[in-house]
């Protein structure tokens, strides 16, 4: 519980959202924004709730003036069962929210209107989320779903491109709908920026997974073992780009037709990022740790 109430300490709001709330005041439409603000917060809540039950690193929940976002300090570590509860915790909230709107509608203790107004909200918020767009829910669970068969650099790569595809189609369909739709467009132009910061960023975010593996807790080192055959003749980088999510890696290494050592994946971490052994094969560190 405790855990829980701290997580308000958390909470930020962007300053430009003040000014929505203001014009929502001027406008007449104050009810509305409130319970638009309000499906969101819980939303997000529900993924930091989460979070906070497995122990992860909260950075902070920001409300947006077009959305919120729980800010996680976890670079894809965590066993993909945490991490996929943590993306449908926020999703499920509105299965309690529009069953405790039903209950409350059927007692006759809000009015049609609003309990309407309040199922759409919360429909328009879950069906938006789980487009498979980065970084929705729906990109999130794109992401951890490659993650079950590629390495980190290609299930995060193809998860972008998956995203522009799905929000290239998004945005025609909403071209030929609703093109006046300002509010659609200011979240339609923040996703297509994220992607591109995303993709500029990608080298830096498969870095920092390593990093992460390599000086992170122990605790989140996930344990189901899956051996990475490497040549002798790959570089040390090379080998480290076949790691994968929710695995840990013991090196194979071959050579010549037959098997001529093993390495523990935390031996080519040292070696890369503490001995700064940048360009070296693989056959180099088994000369150097044998």
């Amino acid at each position: 519980m405790n855990r829980t109430l701290s997580l308000f300490r958390l909470i930020t709001i962007h300053p430009l959202l003040w000014i929505v709330i203001a014009l929502s005041i001027a406008t007449a439409h104050f009810l509305e924004v409130s319970m638009l603000l309000g499906i969101i917060f819980i939303h997000e809540m529900g993924h930091a709730a989460a979070a906070s039950f497995f122990s992860w690193r909260i950075k902070k929940i920001s409300l947006l003036p077009f959305g919120g976002v729980a800010e996680m300090d976890e670079h894809g570590n965590r066993p993909l069962k945490e991490e996929t509860i943590v993306v449908l915790a926020g999703p499920l909230q509105h299965v309690w929210m529009v069953a405790l709107a039903y209950v409350l509608f059927s007692l006759q203790l809000i009015p049609e209107d609003l309990y309407h107004l309040f199922i759409q909200y919360n429909v328009m918020i879950l069906v938006f989320n789980l487009l498979p767009v980065w970084p929705l829910d729906g990109g999130k669970l794109v992401f951890l779903l490659l993650s079950l068969k590629d390495a980190f650099p290609k299930a995060h790569q193809l998860t972008l491109l998956i995203s522009l595809f799905s929000l290239s189609l998004f945005s025609i369909m909403i071209l030929l709908t609703a093109p006046l739709h300002l509010n659609v467009w200011v979240v339609v132009c923040f996703l297509f920026f994220s992607l591109y910061h995303e993709w500029k960023q990608r080298r830096f975010i498969f870095m920092r997974f390593l990093l992460e593996r390599y000086y992170g807790k122990k605790a989140a080192t996930p344990d189901i073992l899956k051996p990475i055959q490497a040549n002798e003749e790959d570089l040390v980088i090379h080998v480290l780009e076949k790691f994968q999510r929710g695995c840990k890696h013991p090196i194979i290494v071959e050579g010549d037709g037959r098997e001529k050592g093993t390495l523990d994946e935390n031996e080519l971490l040292h070696a890369y990022f503490s001995e700064k052994r940048l360009t070296d094969k693989i056959s180099d560190l088994l000369f150097s740790y044998y």
